[in-house]
């Protein structure tokens, strides 16, 4: 027999709803999936134009782009460093007059023998000779380099390396130019190039920058081969041996008798035009590679 207690309970049962769960608490509903990665498949359900989908998106393809970036950075860090090799090698065989049109860099640098000089004394150093040395590098440590003071300092350059890649065309016993590195501050960058010497060691064979941030069409006219072929035949040192090469403001007056030391000036590029006298006194002179130089003469007189 049933009781009144029976027919309250049961009654009470058919009066609540029916709650159904599709999923376990804690469970995407619409993927079946719990944690992180349900919580992404549900904001990527969102509409298109929903805030968190459009976060989650960016931040997707931020994660994406780094990954690729960097593995690509890494996978052709080899091929940029030897594009910068070559690239060195060609500017060097340009500014020495090597490389002909179309012809092949790595061949005309075979004439090139490439030393390390000790820039305090002027002597040639093996002390670096199965490291890969990079003098701009070693300018920024203090123990391979100098501070210089303002007075010194005229290329304006901070800190001078002590010691200097040089490069003998034909060889260190019978070298027909030898090519030297040189930098300095133009008006708005640092200038890096290379100045070639005939034999004589005193006769400018070829100027060439190779980087640099100078105004395109005023101090960006160092690149300009026009006026690169004016330093060809110029002289960097007068008879007494002091570096007398300069930039002049305007247009050499060829019957003067201070013709064979000037270049014309940069049209509206004073600055620059400065820059590049200053860096090639600094460098051609005792502060640079001046002992070198004369030491090198020294030897081809004996």
């Amino acid at each position: 027999m049933k009781n009144e207690n029976d027919n309250s309970v049961a009654s009470n049962v058919d009066a609540q709803p029916v709650v159904m769960h599709s999923t376990a608490p804690g469970v995407g509903v619409a993927t079946g999936e719990s944690g992180v990665v349900g919580r992404l498949k549900r904001v990527m359900n969102q509409p298109n134009d929903s805030t968190q989908k459009t976060l989650l998106v960016t931040v997707i393809m931020c994660l994406v782009c780094s990954v690729v970036v960097s593995a690509a950075a890494v996978l052709l860090r080899p091929t940029q460093a030897s594009n910068a090799a070559l690239d060195r090698k060609r500017n060097i065989v340009q500014v020495a007059g090597l490389l002909k049109e179309g012809g092949d860099v790595e061949a005309a640098f075979k004439n090139v023998e490439t030393r390390i000089v000790n820039l305090d004394t002027g002597e040639f150093t093996d002390q670096f000779k199965d490291v890969d040395y990079d003098q701009y590098v070693a300018a920024r440590d203090p123990n391979l380099s100098i501070a210089l003071d303002k007075e010194a300092d005229i290329a304006s350059i901070g800190r001078r390396a002590q010691y200097a890649e040089v490069y003998l065309i034909g060889g260190e016993d019978n070298f027909t130019k030898v090519v030297l590195p040189v930098h300095g501050l133009g008006l708005w960058s640092t200038l890096y190039g290379f100045v070639s010497l005939e034999d004589d060691l005193t006769t400018i064979s070829g100027l060439k920058f190779y980087k640099h941030a100078e105004t395109p069409g005023l101090g960006g006219e160092v690149d300009n081969p026009v006026w690169q072929g004016k330093w060809k035949g110029k002289l960097a040192f007068d008879e007494a041996g002091d570096v007398k090469i300069e930039v002049i403001k305007g247009v050499v007056d060829s019957a003067a008798s201070s013709a064979s030391y000037q270049v014309d000036g940069l049209a509206g590029a004073t600055l620059t035009s400065r820059g590049v006298s200053q860096l090639l006194r600094f460098w051609l002179d005792d502060r640079g590679f001046g002992g070198f130089l004369e030491n090198l003469k020294q030897r081809e007189a004996s």
